[in-house]
């Protein structure tokens, strides 16, 4: 299982799966990262946490602990 950390800066994956449950994962979705979307990978801040992404074609920061919940190829 790779996730969303892992994916280097400057790369795209797509979203396979979801982890977690209630109320991360709901404001997960709600972010727009839901099952099949490309997620592209724009910046991670100088001490690894948060990343930005581009979701939907929208810049988004989401936090380490979140972006292991996203399952990605």
């Amino acid at each position: 299982m790779k996730t969303l950390r892992e994916i280097p800066v400057g790369r795209t994956a797509q979203v396979v799966k979801l982890h977690g449950e209630g109320p991360v994962r709901r404001r997960i979705m709600d972010m727009g990262i839901t099952k099949g979307v490309e997620i592209y990978v724009r910046k991670v801040a100088p001490l690894g946490d948060p990343l930005e992404i581009t979701v939907r074609g929208y810049e988004l920061s989401l936090r380490k602990a979140d972006a292991e919940m996203v399952e990605v190829n």
